[in-house]
């Protein structure tokens, strides 16, 4: 397949400065990792530069091999008993009134990392209590018992990610399946959470698949949603079917919007915690 020239509109300026220092100082000092560079996000600069980042608990490789992601996949090291209290104590160096926390996927572990979870928000709870906390976590295949473990901390948001339409979905992701990552979603709602996900476009779907997904996430209570482009991280990863333009993310967030998502945001170089803090904000959610 002939690669497809990258459009004006998804080349990006680097952002740095004194915020970009303050951030990765605290990060390497606390020998932390972020998914900002371990998925070679197109942000990264930019909201570093603005003092935000996404910590990635439970180490840097991961279990699983989707065909989409730039993480390392292999076989994990052993969990570090310090990266809670780091963490907390990062956020509360960075000043941050909004946190993202994400994981990679630990298969290896009889509960999948969700005690980890734990253990992380808590933490960082305790040392930022005026911080509000977002959480974007594995599937931990669905099991409640899991999942329970993880909302006893009682995070602000639950964020899961569908990643892309149902279709499409085996062929890119290596074990999560679409099913079981709505009912990850919609235990979470149940319990009274605010919940999240997150999809990437110009993998080959259309817009009726992008909306189907829309309607499925709304319908089991699912209040903010992402769209972003896909992003070829390398050679072998699956290759990128279309760049969509900036028009059709703007129709995908008015579709969204109407549908009833309390917020939507939807652009080509928007990411799971692409300003988080931001649609908190806007959706009117940050009233503890």
């Amino acid at each position: 397949m002939a690669t497809l020239r990258k459009p004006d509109w998804l080349k990006i300026s680097l952002h740095t400065g004194e915020q970009y220092s303050t951030v990765k100082k605290v990060v390497e000092m606390n020998k932390l990792h972020t998914i900002c560079s371990s998925g070679h996000c197109p942000n990264a600069a930019k909201c570093w530069g603005m003092g935000t980042a996404t910590f990635m608990i439970a180490g840097n490789i991961c279990t699983r091999s989707c065909k989409f992601c730039a993480t390392a996949t292999g076989r994990p090291l052993p969990l570090d008993e310090n990266e809670p209290a780091n963490v907390a104590r990062s956020v509360k160096l960075m000043k941050l009134r909004h946190c993202v926390i994400t994981s990679v996927d630990r298969d290896d572990l009889s509960d999948k990392g969700a005690e980890h979870w734990r253990k992380t928000v808590e933490c960082i709870r305790k040392e930022n209590p005026d911080t509000t906390i977002e959480i974007l976590t594995p599937d931990f295949d669905g099991r409640e018992d899991l999942i329970d473990t993880v909302l006893a901390a009682k995070p602000d948001v639950f964020s899961h990610n569908m990643e892309t339409v149902q279709r499409l979905s085996d062929l890119t992701r290596s074990r999560a399946k679409y099913d079981v990552s709505l009912k990850t979603l919609e235990y979470a709602s149940e319990k009274g959470f605010i919940t999240k996900t997150g999809i990437m476009v110009g993998l080959g779907e259309t817009p009726q698949e992008v909306e189907q997904v829309m309607r499925d996430a709304h319908s089991i209570g699912v209040q903010l949603f992402t769209i972003g482009q896909y992003l070829q991280p390398t050679k072998k990863h699956l290759d990128v079917v279309e760049y969509v333009t900036p028009e059709q993310f703007a129709q995908y967030r008015e579709t969204g919007m109407q549908m009833g998502f309390k917020n939507v945001e939807s652009g080509p170089l928007v990411r799971s915690s692409y300003m988080a803090e931001k649609a908190f904000i806007q959706a009117g959610l940050d009233k503890k």
